[in-house]
C-alpha cells in the first residue's frame, strides 16, 4: 500500500485523470486503447520496472508499454530504398533521415515531420493535430501502419481533417515524454505507438496507443475515432480546449521535482537497504530476474545489487544480493534471450525461465549488459561472465557497427522466413527446426555413446526438439509452431558424461556447431537495422568497450572505444554552437549524413557521453577525454540545470514547442539522466576540484529525495549515486610513463577489482600536466626508485606508496567501505 500510495501520490497528484477520462469517454467508451491497454502477447512489452508483477499493476500509470516489429521496405538510409516513382503516394517523410519516419514515406497520409511547418498549417487552417509516436523496431506501430495508415479511406480522413504528425520516439524523447505524460496520467496505461489529438497550439486533449482500424464490437475502430474527434471539434471545441489547458496545467503541478531550501538527500544506508528489501521481495529464485514473465534484463537492478554487496560483503543480505545478481547474470546467458550462435541479447524473455525471447536487439541492452557480465567477472573470477561480455562486443562490431565508428540502434525482431513468402515472423532469423539441425550437423562423433551425431550432442545440450520447444501459450501467433529457441538445457559436463566424452571435447564440438548454424543464418533474410546512430546511447556503448577492454586488458577493445570517442566528437560534437546534436544516419553511399538542422542534444546525450569519456579516461589515462567530459559537463549545466528545483530537465527548457519541463524519475531499459548525472558531477569533482559539482550532485540527490526514500526500486542507479557520496570516492593516482610495463601492471591490479566507489587518476611527474594544474597535491605524488607507484588516497588522507601489483590489490581489498560507516 506504501509503495501504492508513494506511486500515485509523486506521479499523478493534482492531475485531472477525472477531467480527462469524462472528455475521452464523450466518443471513446469502454473498451477503447487508452481505457485498456490490451491483453499480454508475444511481442507486447512493457519499459521495465524493477517491481514484481504484482508491484507492477500497482503502479501501473508509469508503466508504459510498446511493441517491437520489423518493417517491410529498406530505408533510405544504407538500404535499397526504391525511388518513389515506384509508389502511388509520396508524402514529405520521403525527406527524412529516420528508419522510422521513411517507413511512412509512401502512406496516402500528408505526414508532416514534427516541426514549425506542421505548427503553423494546423493555426492557420484551424485544424487539430493528430500525432503519431512510435520507432522503427516497434511491432504494432508496423500493424497500425498496414491497418490503418495504408488504408486510403483512413488516410484522406485524416488528412482532410487533421495535420498529421509523425515522430520518431527516438529522435524525439523530449516530446515524445511529453505526451506519454499525458496518456498515462490520463488513462492509466500508454504504449507504442502512440496517438495524441493536440489543439494548434499543441495542447493534448485525448490519447491512445494502437487502434484497429475497423470497430470491433463496442471497441471502436480508429476510422470511428477519427470521425468522433472530428464531430467534437466541430461542435463541441471550446470543451476541449479547455480540457487541455486543465491537464498540462496540472501535469506541470504534478511532476514538479525539486528540493525545498535547506534539504539534504536521505540517509544512503537507509536508502540502499530499503532498495535491496524492495528488489529481494520481488526477485523469482529459480531463474533469477525480478518477475514471472516477461522478464527483462534490468542491468540497472544487477549493478546496484552487486555495488551493494560490496560494502555488505560480510552480511546476510549482502550474500544475498550477489547471489540474486549472478544467478540471474548466469541464467539469462544460458537461456534463449542470448543468441547462442550469432551473440547479443534479444529485448525480453515472454517467459519466466528466459527461454522465448522478443527477437529484438537494442543497443542500449547490449551496452549495460557488457558491463554487468564484465563486473561479475570481477567479482567472481569466473571466466564464463568474461565470455559473455566478449561476446557481447562481438555481436555489436560485426552487426551494429558503422565503419565511421558508431554503433547501430537497433535489429529488428520480425524477418522474412528462409522457406520463404513476403509475410515476416518474429524470431525467424534466429530459429531452427530439429530437421535443420539434423541435417546440418550430420557427422557422427568418434567416441560418442552410441554413435551419437554432432546433432544428437548439440540438440541435447540445446534443448532441440523434434517437435519444437516452444510452448503454445510463447506462442499466439503460430509463428514458431515447430521450430526450437536454443536454450543450454545441461551443463557442459552433463552432457559430456551424458555422451562419454570430455568436457574439453563438447565445448569444441559445441563451438564448432554454432560456427556452421552461424554461416546458414548469414544466408537467411536479415532482419531490418535501424541505422540511425542516438548519440546518449553511443555514449552507453563507449563506457561498455571501454570497461570491458580495461578489465581484460585487451587492446583491440580499447581501441574500438576510442574509436567510438572520436566518432562522437567528428559527427555527434558542434565545436560552433558547443553542444552536442542528438543523432547521425548512415546515407546512401555508407557515408555519415546529418539532417538539416539537426537536432540538439539532450540530457542523457550529454550525461551518457561524459560517462562513456570518463571510462575512457580511466581505461586509458588519455587526458583529451578527461578534458571533453569537463566541457560537456559545463555546457550540461548551462543548458538543462534546474536553479530552482536543483536536478536536470530532460530537454533544453528554451523550446517552446515542448510543454513540459520534466525530470526523468525513473530508471529502466536505460539509467535515468539525472542518476547518471549524480554519479558523473561525484567523479568530476574528483578530477577538476570543483567543489560546485559536489555541491550539484548533493543539490540533484535532493530533489529526488521523496522518489529515493519512498520508492528506491525505481531508481537504484541514482541509490549507487547516492552511496557513492556517502562512502566518499577513493583516489587511486598512478604514477608513471603511460604506456610502460609497469604502469600497465597496476592498471590492471585495479582493474582486476570491482571498486564501484573510486577514481581512477595517472600522473606522469609534469606539473603541466591537465590533472595537475587543477590538482596541485598531485605533483608531491612521485615514483619510488624510478619503478610506477601507486597511491590510494582517501578523505584527504593516503596510503603509504606501493609498487607491487598484488600489494595494491591487497590494499584496495583492505580498504573497501563497509555500509553504515563514515
Amino acid at each position: 500500500m506504501m509503495l501504492r500510495q508513494a506511486w500515485r501520490w509523486s506521479l499523478v497528484r493534482n492531475t485531472p485523470a477525472g477531467t480527462a477520462r469524462s472528455v475521452a469517454a464523450a466518443f471513446l467508451p469502454a473498451g477503447s486503447p487508452q481505457r485498456s491497454s490490451g491483453g499480454r502477447s508475444r511481442g507486447f512489452e512493457d519499459i521495465p520496472h524493477p517491481l514484481s508483477d504484482s508491484s507492477q499493476r500497482l503502479l501501473q500509470p508509469q508503466a508504459a508499454r510498446y511493441f517491437s516489429l520489423s518493417v517491410s521496405m529498406s530505408m533510405a538510409s544504407g538500404g535499397d530504398h526504391p525511388s518513389s516513382s515506384h509508389h502511388k503516394h509520396t508524402n514529405r517523410l520521403a525527406q527524412e533521415r529516420s528508419p522510422y519516419l521513411l517507413q511512412h514515406a509512401h502512406n496516402p497520409v500528408d505526414w508532416y515531420p514534427w516541426g514549425q511547418e506542421a505548427f503553423e498549417k494546423a493555426k492557420r487552417e484551424d485544424k487539430p493535430i493528430f500525432l503519431s509516436v512510435g520507432y522503427s523496431t516497434c511491432h504494432w506501430c508496423h500493424v497500425m501502419e498496414r491497418e490503418s495508415f495504408e488504408d486510403e479511406e483512413i488516410g484522406k480522413i485524416l488528412s482532410d481533417n487533421f495535420v498529421c504528425i509523425k515522430l520518431d520516439r527516438e529522435e524525439r524523447p523530449d516530446v515524445d515524454k511529453v505526451y506519454m505524460t499525458f496518456v498515462q496520467a490520463t488513462s492509466g496505461g500508454g504504449g507504442w505507438p502512440m496517438s495524441v489529438w493536440l489543439t494548434p497550439d499543441l495542447r493534448p486533449f485525448i490519447g491512445g496507443t494502437y487502434f484497429p482500424p475497423r470497430d470491433q464490437g463496442r471497441r471502436p475502430g480508429f476510422k470511428t475515432v477519427l470521425m468522433r474527434i472530428t464531430e467534437q471539434w466541430q461542435n463541441n471545441r471550446a470543451a476541449l480546449e479547455s480540457s487541455g489547458e486543465r491537464i498540462i496545467d496540472a501535469l506541470k503541478k504534478g511532476t514538479t521535482i525539486a528540493a525545498n531550501p535547506g534539504e539534504s538527500p536521505p540517509l544512503a544506508p537507509d536508502v540502499a537497504n530499503r532498495c535491496f528489501q524492495q528488489l529481494a521481495h520481488s526477485y523469482e529464485e529459480e531463474y533469477g530476474g525480478f518477475r514471472e514473465a516477461p522478464k527483462f534484463p534490468s542491468p540497472v537492478n544487477l549493478m546496484f545489487l552487486i555495488s551493494y554487496w560490496s560494502v555488505n560483503r560480510c552480511t546476510s543480505e549482502g550474500v544475498e544480493a550477489l547471489q540474486m545478481a549472478m544467478h540471474t547474470l548466469r541464467m539469462m546467458a544460458l537461456g534463449g534471450i542470448h543468441d547462442h550462435v550469432a551473440q547479443g541479447f534479444h529485448r525480453y524473455s515472454t517467459d519466466s525461465s528466459w527461454h522465448v525471447p522478443h527477437f529484438e536487439k537494442m543497443l542500449y541492452d547490449q551496452a549495460q549488459l557488457a558491463v554487468a557480465y564484465i563486473t561479475a567477472f570481477q567479482v567472481s573470477g569466473e571466466q564464463f561472465y568474461a565470455d559473455v561480455a566478449r561476446d557481447i562486443l562481438l555481436y555489436v562490431s560485426r552487426d551494429l557497427s558503422d565503419k565511421s565508428g558508431g554503433f547501430y540502434s537497433a535489429e529488428d525482431a520480425d524477418s522474412v522466413p528462409a522457406s520463404g513468402g513476403q509475410e515476416k515472423q518474429e524470431g525467424a532469423f534466429c530459429v531452427w527446426t530439429a530437421s535443420e539441425v539434423r541435417e546440418l550437423l550430420a557427422d557422427v562423433v568418434e567416441g560418442a555413446v552410441g554413435a551419437a551425431t554432432l546433432a544428437d550432442i548439440f540438440m541435447h545440450h540445446y534443448g532441440v526438439k523434434e517437435q519444437g520447444n516452444v510452448a503454445p501459450e510463447q506462442d499466439p501467433h503460430g509463428e514458431l509452431q515447430g521450430k526450437n529457441v536454443l536454450i543450454v538445457r545441461y551443463s557442459v559436463e552433463l552432457t559430456a558424461a551424458h555422451f562419454g566424452l570430455t568436457v574439453e571435447k563438447v565445448n569444441e564440438l559445441m563451438t564448432s556447431a554454432r560456427a556452421r548454424m552461424a554461416e546458414v543464418r548469414k544466408s537467411r533474410p536479415r532482419p531490418h537495422l535501424d541505422t540511425k546512430m542516438l548519440a546518449s546511447w553511443n555514449g552507453l556503448m563507449l563506457s561498455a568497450f571501454a570497461r570491458v577492454g580495461a578489465v581484460l586488458g585487451d587492446e583491440a577493445l580499447l581501441e574500438r572505444a576510442v574509436r567510438a570517442g572520436d566518432f562522437l566528437k567528428e559527427h555527434l560534437w558542434d565545436p560552433d554552437q558547443q553542444i552536442i546534436l542528438r543523432s547521425c544516419y548512415r546515407g546512401d553511399q555508407m557515408e555519415v549524413q546529418q539532417i538539416s538542422p539537426p537536432i540538439r542534444g539532450f540530457l542523457d546525450d550529454y550525461a551518457f557521453i561524459v560517462c562513456g569519456l570518463l571510462d575512457l579516461y580511466e581505461a586509458t589515462f588519455q587526458t583529451e577525454w578527461l578534458q571533453w567530459a569537463e566541457e560537456l559537463q559545463i555546457r550540461q549545466d548551462m543548458l538543462f540545470w534546474d536553479e530552482q528545483g536543483g536536478g536536470y530537465f530532460c530537454s533544453d527548457p528554451s523550446d517552446g514547442a515542448v510543454l513540459l519541463r520534466l525530470k526523468e524519475d525513473q530508471d529502466g531499459a536505460e539509467p535515468s539522466a539525472n542518476s547518471v548525472s549524480a554519479s558523473n558531477l561525484l567523479r568530476l569533482s574528483q578530477y577538476t576540484g570543483r567543489q560546485d559539482w559536489l555541491q550539484k550532485s548533493l543539490q540533484l540527490l535532493a530533489a529526488f529525495s521523496d522518489r529515493l526514500t519512498r520508492i528506491p526500486i525505481a531508481l537504484p542507479e541514482m541509490v549507487r549515486a547516492l552511496m557513492a557520496q556517502h562512502y566518499t570516492l577513493q583516489q587511486i593516482v598512478i604514477c608513471g610513463q603511460r604506456d610502460a610495463p609497469d604502469t600497465a601492471g597496476l592498471l590492471a591490479a585495479v582493474n582486476s577489482l570491482f571498486l564501484p566507489f573510486k577514481v581512477l587518476m595517472h600522473t606522469d611527474g609534469s606539473p603541466e600536466s591537465f590533472l595537475c594544474r587543477r590538482l596541485p597535491a598531485l605533483s608531491s605524488m612521485t615514483q619510488l626508485d624510478g619503478a610506477a607507484t601507486a597511491y590510494v588516497c582517501q578523505d584527504f588522507t593516503c596510503s603509504l606508496p606501493v609498487t607491487e601489483p598484488q600489494e595494491l590489490r591487497r590494499l584496495l581489498l583492505d580498504r573497501t567501505p563497509v555500509l553504515g560507516t563514515d
